[in-house]
């Protein structure tokens, strides 16, 4: 079909359906070739004919479960999300617009995706926008709907700016943070572990997938099976306006991702013309900015809305921001990742290593690393990542001259083969916790770090987090494991032998002091040297030792390189411990008395912590009471045995994000207890014992 008349036909049908002056025209009908089946957890396993109607089916059940969460991330897409939530929703608004995401997208749509999923996609937006017409009552901005797809599009390259830490650089840039001699920072966290036959007492293959996520919101992980009669199945989660799973399982293999840490954007410095306004220097010649105007509506109060106007540039290198620092321009790898929703669906349909590497070549997915196995046995691990081919006498993890073509992203890209990566290592383990990629299996077995890494922007060999280095530690002293070792150091709490984080690599000392030539601290010396360096809900040492890493880490350490010395140690020791004090009436205080798993009305105590395996993130409540909102979040643990795929999970809280469902809270006792929920690939099993099996609505033209 000709591209230009596919995509004139589905707008056309679109607004038909969905438009207010054809309410006569249509009407709702059961679409019985979908079902949704609801296991006990509230979970939708999708069953359909074709994958198109999975992924209307998808689209309606994440509808059901989070449909405030789809609205907010479409109505920031859209320029909408200040309407709805004032100030915070207009500095998304027009951060997404500055980005230039919806032109990405509508230069890509339809011509640079297949026939095959076009249909996908569009099945997708038909049914959100059939969701919304049904219920419209819960229908947040009336203008929003009909959605099209260049919106999920653009939903998607959104996603892949969080993941890639990318929409930090235009942050610093509006902010005024960036500077010339001020090099780019990222942060994020995950873990991934696979092992084979090589490891494993049993033979079989273990795959743990193991994000870590905000528990909630728009980049909250989703709990999902598909299953088609072309031969989908896959289980595992996606994000909300997810059209597809994002890492999870299906009978032939497993991946995981976990966030990596190269250099996916660039910023420059641009080279402004002395007395003609908006012309910047490229190689010897001014040329001219380009103007673009953005406008919005911001709430001030309820039903009052103003307009937001705002301007930003185009120069050769992409976006370009005038500020009291001078403008800057900046170039990121999500510009080129349209198709990155299209290389998930064909990773969901791959049977084995060699159709899985086909999926990964293009790199349309921009980003993360990839933790791979299968029921052959098979394992693999690379730290994907679409980069530029750069000029090595650049600093590329510094501001860049905006003056020249040689800085340009006009050159191509790394080619997939030159990405740190290992296939099936001797060692029988992969793995990736977010440190450096050259850590990513046995010692002997690591992929080995080249000259090209310069322009890369890897973390280094030896760049390690004291995850990576609790891992390592389990698994090189381990041996060969069985499947209850493996789920014991998916769920480890205990911090590592040699202890550094958060730049301070002999953070040890913290431990050695002697608490006689200390009498002052003499009590809280005793407390961090007992500790076992376990987050348990019932340790009484955690509270104590993160308020010091605290301090410590705001000391002044220039002059040592980041170490720490015994004085600072002891000052850090003595203000903690007045601190505690005046706050709690002691210094030692268990995990569990003040970390929470809150949702609700419903509240536990949970282990787990920064730095550890089992990683949990917390906010203050300002009760003496933190709780939890990210970290450990989906967990999916997988096994190719000699009868099948087993596959285990569990979700922080519940299928659903609405506080009436009986799934809103159910997974809460089981998550925070590190118990997992057995789940199955046979649809037929998931419908014997379905606690619900129904069908979505569609709308279709009423008979004359």
């Amino acid at each position: 079909m000709n591209y230009s008349l596919h995509r004139f036909t589905f707008f056309i049908t679109t607004i038909i359906v969905l438009s207010s002056c054809s309410k006569n025209l249509y009407q709702s009908t059961t679409y019985k070739e979908i079902e949704i089946i609801r296991d006990k957890w509230g979970v939708p396993h999708i069953k359909a004919a074709t994958n198109a109607q999975v992924a209307y089916g998808l689209a309606w059940a994440e509808c059901e479960d989070d449909f405030k969460t789809v609205q907010e991330q479409m109505m920031a897409i859209r320029g909408y999300l200040g309407e709805v939530n004032g100030k915070a929703g207009i500095t998304a608004d027009l951060g997404i617009k500055f980005m230039g995401l919806r032109e990405v997208a509508n230069k890509a749509y339809p011509k640079a995706f297949s026939q095959e999923f076009l249909q996908v996609l569009h099945s997708f937006v038909d049914g959100v926008n059939a969701y919304a017409r049904a219920h419209p009552k819960e229908v947040m901005l009336k203008k929003l709907f009909p959605l099209a797809p260049q919106d999920l599009i653009a939903g998607y390259l959104l996603g892949l700016m969080e993941i890639t830490n990318t929409r930090d650089d235009l942050e610093d840039i509006i902010s005024g943070k960036i500077a010339k001699n001020i090099p780019k920072e990222k942060t994020r966290g995950s873990n991934a572990i696979a092992a084979n036959a090589n490891k494993t007492k049993d033979g079989d293959t273990y795959l743990a997938i193991n994000s870590h996520q905000p528990m909630e919101g728009w980049y909250s992980w989703y709990e999902a099976h598909l299953v088609s009669d072309e031969g989908l199945n896959i289980l595992g989660a996606t994000f909300p306006m997810g059209l597809t799973i994002f890492h999870g399982a299906n009978p032939y293999l497993g991946w995981a991702h976990t966030v990596n840490y190269a250099d996916f954007s660039d910023i420059y410095h641009l080279e402004m013309h002395p007395t003609k306004k908006n012309y910047y220097k490229f190689d010897g010649e001014w040329l001219p900015l380009e103007k673009k105007k953005y406008k919005s509506k911001v709430k001030i109060f309820a039903g009052i809305k103003i307009g937001i106007k705002r301007s930003i540039y185009l120069s050769k290198y992409g976006p370009t921001f005038k500020t009291d620092k001078g403008y800057f321009a900046w170039s990121f790898s999500v510009q080129h990742a349209a198709k990155a929703m299209e290389q998930w669906y064909n990773m969901n349909k791959a049977r084995n290593l060699q159709e899985f590497k086909k999926a990964l070549a293009p790199r349309d997915i921009p980003s993360t690393n990839i933790v791979y196995a299968d029921r052959e046995g098979n394992i693999f691990y690379v730290s994907n990542a679409r980069i530029p081919k750069r000029d090595a006498r650049y600093q590329w993890d510094y501001v860049l001259p905006g003056n020249t073509s040689t800085t340009l992203w006009d050159k191509g890209f790394v080619p997939f083969d030159s990405l740190p990566q290992v296939t099936n290592p001797a060692s029988g383990y992969v793995f990736n916790t977010n440190n450096t990629p050259f850590s990513s299996t046995g010692p002997k077995d690591n992929p080995k770090e080249t000259a090209l890494n310069k322009t890369m922007g890897y973390k280094s060999t030896n760049n390690e987090n004291p995850r990576s280095l609790r891992l390592m530690e389990l698994m090189e002293n381990a041996g060969k494991i069985s499947y209850e070792d493996f789920k014991r150091i998916k769920f480890d709490r205990q911090l590592p032998t040699k202890l550094a984080m958060w730049g301070i690599p002999n953070l040890d000392l913290l431990f050695q002091l002697k608490p006689e030539k200390y009498p002052d601290v003499a009590d809280a010396i005793k407390l961090l040297n007992n500790w076992d360096k376990k987050y348990e809900v019932t340790n009484t040492e955690t509270k104590f030792f993160n308020l010091a890493l605290v301090v410590l880490n705001r000391m002044d350490r220039k002059a040592l390189k980041g170490k720490i010395t015994e004085k600072q140690c002891y000052e850090a020791i003595k203000r903690v411990k007045a601190f505690l004090l005046k706050r709690y009436g002691k210094i030692a205080i268990p995990l569990g008395e003040y970390q929470k798993h809150i949702r609700g009305e419903v509240e536990m105590p949970i282990s787990g912590g920064r730095g550890v395996l089992s990683a949990m993130y917390t906010r203050s409540l300002g009760n003496n009471k933190e709780k939890v909102y990210s970290g450990e979040t989906y967990i999916e643990l997988i096994r190719f045995t000699k009868d099948g795929v087993k596959i285990e999970s569990v979700s922080p809280y519940g299928s659903s994000a609405r506080p009436e469902s009986p799934h809103y809270t159910d997974q809460m006792k089981m998550f925070a207890n590190q118990q997992l929920k057995t789940m199955s690939l046979d649809i037929n099993q998931a419908r014997k014992n379905a606690e619900r099996i129904y069908h979505p609505v569609r709308f279709v033209k009423k008979k004359k």
